[in-house]
């Protein structure tokens, strides 16, 4: 038994290492399938064979050994979420399940090091956000775009470039900090603290300069998310909306109807900039993430306070003087750039039919 739960250790391991070494997101350990992994939102294998049932439950004992966590819960409940870090590799977050009757469980990598905005084709516009004292910054786009990597990089700027405290409530934490010229306190949701809520009341008091929201989730969290962009803190906060004009109308429509036009006005007064993303295959099979940037100069509050926001896309389409850049622009000067298809380009426009006039001439 030794042998057989160190071989499974083991292979554990080899896995974990190479899903950094890939820079994958997940590890996914399920019988009945492969091994696998997602690097660049693709799920590949891992394993030659598939996995059976025994095999699955070896590595998730093996995975409870290596974390030194009781087995317990999971045994009693059936599922389990836990975090446990290897020196000079990385940290994970698990989330051990049973399925079919079978042991399975589902590994999110945290990486040690913040990745190279440059590397990721961050705009130089998007990271002068860390430049910013105070304000709501939000990020929106659907779940897996890249939302809470770009925030790393800024937070990572921000580190490097003046003293701060910094704290981030995220839910699970996706890098991990290192302090700098910054100070910086990282939140774990029902690990640290019981809710994002219940998480960014208590920031308010704990002196903080710069507050990372990883997201927000209800109308009481984005009214304690503006009250505290008010009083002189610089917060980024995502949601899960595409385009800033959604954005703006998720924000507002998640009030009751009398509270509305009070929120119209205190979103425009707080509000400094949404950056929406995506991402998006390029020509080499690699990911790369496309930006809409609005910046909320005094057109642009005057439509968010008279509840105009359908105005906010031209808007942006013609101020890109002021750093602004819409959505199908940006994947028009991507595929200008040889760096996507016309096809692609087409997909995931926000209006296909403009972008085509463009693209396939």
């Amino acid at each position: 038994m030794e042998i057989e739960t160190s071989y499974y250790q083991q292979k554990l391991e080899e896995y974990l290492q190479k899903a950094v070494e890939d820079r994958a997101s997940d590890l996914f350990i399920i019988a009945g399938g492969q091994v696998s992994y997602k690097v660049d939102g693709a799920i590949q294998s891992l394993s030659e064979e598939k996995i059976f049932p025994d095999q699955s439950k070896e590595l998730i004992q093996a995975l409870y050994a290596v974390a030194k966590r009781d087995i317990h819960k999971y045994e009693l409940e059936g599922d389990d979420d836990f975090s446990f870090a290897i020196g000079g590799l990385a940290r994970f977050r698990v989330n051990s399940f049973r399925q079919r009757g079978s042991m399975a469980a589902v590994i999110r990598i945290v990486q040690f090091d913040i990745p190279d905005y440059k590397t990721l084709q961050i705009p130089e516009e998007v990271m002068l956000i860390a430049k910013e004292q105070h304000g709501m910054v939000i990020f929106s786009g659907t779940a897996g775009s890249g939302k809470s990597t770009t925030q790393a990089c800024i937070i990572d700027k921000i580190n490097q470039e003046r003293a701060a405290h910094i704290v981030t409530l995220e839910d699970p934490i996706e890098y991990l900090h290192r302090n700098n010229k910054s100070l910086i306190s990282q939140r774990e949701i029902a690990i640290d603290t019981q809710d994002y809520l219940a998480a960014l009341r208590a920031c308010l008091r704990q002196a903080p300069d710069v507050i990372q929201l990883g997201e927000m989730r209800d109308y009481e969290t984005i009214r304690t998310a503006m009250t505290a962009a008010e009083t002189g803190h610089l917060l980024l906060a995502t949601l899960h909306t595409r385009g800033a004009v959604n954005t703006i109308d998720r924000i507002i429509d998640t009030f009751p109807s009398q509270q509305q036009e009070q929120i119209r006005t205190q979103l425009a007064a707080v509000l400094i900039t949404v950056v929406s993303q995506q991402l998006v295959p390029g020509v080499d099979g690699k990911m790369i993430p496309v930006f809409e940037i609005m910046h909320v100069n005094n057109a642009i509050k005057n439509m968010i306070r008279d509840n105009k926001s359908y105005q906010i896309d031209n808007a942006i389409q013609t101020s890109a003087a002021e750093g602004m850049i819409s959505m199908d622009q940006s994947l028009i000067t991507l595929f200008q750039a040889g760096k996507i298809t016309a096809d692609t380009a087409v997909e995931y426009a926000v209006n296909p039919d403009q972008v085509i006039r463009k693209v396939r001439v």
